[in-house]
């Protein structure tokens, strides 16, 4: 089992969290098939002094589930990290594991759902019941002003536990959501690997969010 400490840790789950019964039977039958793997709810991962929050949605089976890692170890990751790398968000070198060299500059990993999700489709109970999980953990990083949100489901979440309103933020590729305290939300179709292949997430399109998120950085 690969090991990859919280840098909040007083806000995660614990390793046998029960509050999603068919997330934790899908996890108990991975921790038979796979044991080598993580195989529980992966923590965040990044600078915890940031400025900038990445919502995802769930850990990838073969990615963060497999490595204990958000977005490591999959096609999603080489994207996100390349990205951010561009940016100078990140330094180091992305080697699809968590005792690779990389480093996070200003930027903090969350996800909506901290299990992995059969299909990687959690059902709409599983997102409320971790959602207390993740409004934890932004409420950690005091920083935090701007959040970019990579699919619908992660958009969803954000936009109520930053206390803006769904009707009014509508989710589309790089959207740009204040909410009522001054926090911003750019919205991104996700870097999955699916996306990527059938070119409804191009490097450019991706490119543009984090670029974006660049000019609203706090002073």
């Amino acid at each position: 089992m690969i090991f990859s400490p919280s840098p909040i840790p007083d806000t995660e789950p614990p390793r046998d969290c029960p509050r999603c019964p068919r997330l934790a039977t899908f996890r108990e039958t991975l921790r038979t098939e796979q044991p080598g793997w993580w195989n529980a709810p992966v923590p965040a991962w990044g600078d915890p002094d940031a400025w900038l929050v990445i919502v995802g949605l769930a850990p990838g089976r073969q990615g963060a589930n497999r490595t204990g890692r958000p977005f490591t170890g999959d096609g999603s990751g080489t994207l996100l990290f390349r990205t951010l790398a561009a940016h100078g968000l990140a330094s180091g070198d992305y080697e699809g594991t968590p005792e690779d060299s990389l480093k996070l500059d200003g930027v903090m990993i969350l996800n909506a759902v901290k299990c992995l999700p059969p299909q990687n489709r959690p059902v709409p109970e599983e997102i409320r019941t971790c959602r207390d999980f993740l409004e934890g953990q932004v409420a950690a990083l005091p920083r935090a002003r701007v959040f970019v949100a990579l699919g619908q489901i992660a958009h969803q979440s954000a936009v109520k536990i930053l206390g803006g309103k769904l009707p009014k933020c509508r989710f589309a590729h790089l959207a740009q959501h204040r909410v009522p305290d001054g926090r911003i939300l750019i919205d991104s179709y996700h870097c999955s690997r699916y996306n990527q292949n059938t070119g409804r997430l191009t490097d450019e399109m991706f490119d543009a969010v984090f670029a974006r998120a660049l000019e609203l950085m706090p002073g």
